[in-house]
């Protein structure tokens, strides 16, 4: 589309009252999605997604009761759960921003990279996060299934505090402090 007919779509729709800007492309998944380029995935209620060697320019969402087994992913944006099933992230996957689970089931980060920080709160089951690069903090709060921190390597902050039971692990590189019940990992 060339520039002049994009203007003259872009009048024809502020005329209708609609609006100009548009929005990234969000792909719902249920099932398996490979090798493929998506822009924003959301996983709904109740449904098990499975990403192998998928890219994603956005965000992943996983919402309630929801199951995300990613891996050999690359995500521009963040990996989101809330409330969610259980959220893997795994084999050499890359994540531009950070990994967020929390008040869900359980979740795992393991031989993967994330850019910014991972972060797991208020999570039922076991979460761990074992030889995977961090560019920014692991916090991990109040979590009560159990959590698992080994063979990682962390530029900032390894932060723990209010688990039960407390954390296990060790062989961790930190570039500034372990905090709190991660300070011996």
């Amino acid at each position: 589309m060339n520039r002049g007919t994009q203007c003259i779509l872009i009048a024809a729709a502020l005329a209708a009252g609609l609006p100009a800007v548009a929005s990234a492309d969000e792909r719902t998944c249920r099932g398996t999605i490979g090798d493929r380029t998506l822009d924003n995935v959301r996983v709904p209620d109740g449904a098990t997604c499975t990403l192998n060697g998928t890219k994603v320019q956005g965000t992943i969402k996983v919402e309630s009761d929801a199951r995300l087994i990613a891996i050999g992913v690359r995500v521009v944006g963040n990996v989101q759960g809330e409330n969610a099933a259980r959220v893997t992230v795994r084999g050499g996957s890359r994540v531009g921003g950070s990994v967020q689970v929390k008040q869900g089931g359980g979740a795992l980060v393991a031989r993967s990279q994330v850019t910014g920080d991972v972060q797991y709160d208020a999570n039922d089951r076991r979460v761990r996060i074992v030889r995977s690069r961090v560019n920014g903090n692991v916090q991990i709060v109040g979590n009560r299934g159990g959590v698992h921190v080994r063979g990682n390597t962390i530029d900032e902050n390894l932060q723990c505090k209010e688990n039960q039971p407390a954390p296990t692990g060790g062989g961790n590189r930190v570039g500034n402090n372990k905090e709190d019940q991660c300070a011996h990992l």
